[in-house]
């Protein structure tokens, strides 16, 4: 059963032709503005306190929990749909709601309207993520789908490297409301564009349609991922890697802030640029060494990740105790380096256990995990170590808060390596499964 308006690609479409890459560039565009409209909260944090006079808990829990709990929940039902509609239409719609909510945000006065803005734009920010690697997955065939996975995961550090320094800039001479006003407008032309553009396309075109094509009802995808225990292995390192992945990019600006006392122009710079830099090379160098590693030894996939959280955490240790601005730099650059290696990697390894129509679901479970666990729990708790270590440490308590995520990345690393003992088992389930 097609998608109304899905249409097969070309023969060759598994292959990097340019309806291939036109349509994992885009994708990977859209989702840059994703991780732009969220993070700028994080850039804008210390202004936003001072002009709404907020604590750290309070604007911890905005963060985290009201961002988070939307945009995991509403993950799920989206990702369904999109296993069983046109997965292009969900993220067009997706795309032009959050850039409106990002507009809105520019607007409130209160903690309770920041709240309910990012409760708004969670929900449009959930129909992305999921959608777009259901797509990449019919674009590329499995031992292709790491290096496509790994350039569409190089969207955060397009944010950070092209986006931040600009946003920045505007956020330093004409305010904080002022970044979110500018990002809202781009993202509703690009929705329009993409929506004129681009073509949904077929179901397991990658597989050559070698695999069984009906539709799964949610409860059916649920119940058939969480039988098999790699999967549930990723669901664990996933969450404790969204809650190092979401402390951090709430709480890093404010590190620099108040232990370096950068600007935010600065902050902006500095973030950007190195974790732009060095994320997207950890980001490809995974999918490439995935992909050639991958073809010899599937089990490379969870493999290559484990180790890259595990180096991870001593990598944000140096960055959060460094003295010295090379130390700190140099903490960052490693940290962007390892950090988000896992992600494509991983989606590629969830993937491999899902059937052909449960993917969008595999991925959002993942999303759920990382995002309803890991974002609530982790900003929360440096938000809240922060006010608990005031007293005694002053301004220089985040840097004690975020030893939270060296931790967080470590237990990450070890649930991943752990799931390699079942990994190849459970893709022959879902092979299995898909043929019967």
């Amino acid at each position: 059963m097609r998608a109304q308006g899905e249409t097969r690609p070309p023969a060759a479409a598994r292959e990097w032709n340019a309806y291939a890459v036109y349509t994992l560039g885009f994708l990977t565009l859209i989702s840059a503005f994703n991780y732009l409209d969220r993070g700028i909260f994080g850039l804008a944090l210390p202004l936003i306190k001072r002009d709404i006079h907020a604590s750290d808990t309070q604007l911890a829990l905005v963060s985290g929990l009201a961002f988070a709990v939307v945009y995991s929940l509403v993950g799920l039902p989206v990702a369904s749909l999109a296993d069983r509609r046109s997965r292009r239409d969900l993220i067009t719609i997706g795309f032009a709601f959050w850039s409106v909510m990002t507009g809105v945000t520019a607007l409130i006065s209160s903690i309770g309207q920041l709240a309910a803005a990012r409760l708004f734009l969670g929900a449009g920010e959930a129909c992305g993520i999921a959608p777009s690697n259901s797509m990449v997955s019919d674009l590329f065939r499995e031992s292709r789908r790491p290096l496509a996975l790994g350039i569409f995961g190089i969207a955060s550090s397009i944010s950070s490297f092209l986006f931040y320094p600009v946003i920045g800039w505007i956020g330093q001479r004409h305010g904080w409301r002022a970044m979110f006003s500018a990002c809202a407008l781009p993202g509703l032309a690009l929705a329009i564009l993409f929506r004129l553009t681009v073509r949904e396309p077929a179901r397991g075109a990658a597989e050559g349609n070698s695999q069984s094509l009906d539709a799964h009802s949610l409860r059916e995808s649920v119940r058939f991922l969480v039988g098999s225990r790699s999967y549930l292995l990723m669901l664990a390192g996933a969450m404790f890697m969204g809650a190092s992945v979401y402390a951090a990019s709430t709480w890093h600006a404010t590190f620099l802030w108040r232990v370096h006392h950068l600007r935010i122009g600065q902050v902006a710079s500095s973030i950007g640029r190195i974790q732009g830099l060095f994320g997207a090379t950890g980001i490809l160098l995974g999918g490439i060494l995935t992909d050639a590693l991958g073809r010899r030894d599937a089990r490379w996939r969870l493999r290559l990740p484990a180790l890259a959280c595990l180096l991870a955490g001593p990598a944000e240790v140096l960055f959060l105790l460094g003295n010295t601005r090379l130390l700190w730099t140099a903490g960052l650059a490693l940290t962007s380096l390892f950090t988000l290696l896992h992600q494509a990697p991983i989606f590629a390894a969830a993937m491999s256990v899902a059937r052909v129509r449960m993917r969008a679901v595999a991925i959002a479970l993942l999303v759920l995990a990382s995002g309803l666990l890991g974002q609530v729990v982790g900003p929360f708790l440096v938000g809240f170590l922060n006010d608990r270590l005031a007293a005694s440490l002053g301004s220089g308590a985040v840097r004690y808060s975020l030893l939270l995520v060296s931790l967080c990345a470590v237990l990450g690393g070890a649930a991943f390596w752990a799931a390699l003992r079942t990994f190849a088992a459970d893709r022959e389930r879902a092979l299995h499964a898909a043929q019967v």
